[in-house]
């Protein structure tokens, strides 16, 4: 019962984490610190990045009527709008799968530490609250995802292979970059959230593939109860995120990065 808690405590936090741009793999570095599995490290490191499926089903429920890219036959079977934006989204998540499926275990090694993420939190908080004064009182050309180019597309996904070093945070990266590159808030949150389905299908496929599939039911169980309350809190953020960022701007997670990357150097530097 107290694994099941704690795999519902960690789902909470991923489901939070993943969409806000405040990273997801920071907050579970420090939380593993106090909130540790009684599993095996294969499954640790298997289930750091399948309990993310849950928290990309919500995006698939939430914006379901978006993505479907069929309609009525009297409407002629296809939406070219909506196939336009699937082939986006692929243009834009190839740069990071060129580099990160043959690199995967590469980039864990040499970057899954503290260090990494807190300069990352810390750096990518400062370059938010930069990015936000430049970009005050600009007008995004891009308002919806018919304006969006599949240049701009590209340059998204360019943005989004920075968040391949942990601590940088996927929505944040392709956030930023989206924004700098002449996106609305709205439409690079969207198109960040859309980049994440393909992405985290992939990245949870290469991980269960590693694994093995060899479950045991109660790490069976463990993962599904990690998924669906990533998957129940991930609505919740995600329109918490969408009603916030009509009136307001990411200074906010700038800030909270920073303090939260401070507090990271702060516990392995001082505390342990």
């Amino acid at each position: 019962m107290l694994e099941f808690l704690k795999v519902i405590f960690l789902g909470i936090v991923e489901g939070i984490t993943e969409w806000l741009p405040i990273s997801s793999t920071g907050h579970m570095i420090l939380v593993e610190e106090f909130v540790q599995l009684q599993v095996s490290a294969e499954f640790m490191e298997m289930f750091r990045v399948v309990i993310q499926l849950g928290a990309i089903l919500a995006v698939v429920l939430l914006y379901f009527p978006k993505l479907w890219p069929f309609c009525s036959p009297k409407n002629g079977w296809i939406r070219k709008d909506t196939w336009s934006l699937w082939f986006k989204v692929i243009v834009a998540v190839l740069p990071a799968a060129v580099i990160g499926i043959p690199f995967d275990d590469a980039l864990d090694a040499m970057f899954y530490n503290y260090q990494t993420v807190a300069v990352t939190l810390i750096l990518y908080g400062v370059l938010f609250l930069i990015v936000e004064n430049y970009n005050r009182g600009r007008r995004p050309r891009v308002n919806s995802f018919q304006d969006m180019t599949y240049s701009l597309a590209i340059g998204i996904g360019v943005f989004q292979v920075l968040s391949l070093i942990p601590g940088t945070s996927r929505s944040g990266a392709t956030i930023l970059g989206a924004i700098l590159l002449g996106a609305s808030r709205g439409i690079a949150a969207e198109f960040s959230f859309f980049l994440g389905i393909p992405v985290m299908f992939g990245a949870s496929l290469l991980k269960l593939v590693k694994f093995g599939f060899a479950f045991s039911s109660t790490e069976l169980l463990l993962l599904l109860a990690g998924m669906v309350t990533a998957f129940l809190v991930s609505i919740l953020a995600i329109k918490f995120l969408m009603g916030y960022i009509k009136k307001n701007d990411f200074k906010p997670f700038g800030y909270y990065r920073i303090i939260l990357g401070i507090l990271v150097l702060f516990y392995f530097i001082v505390m342990k």
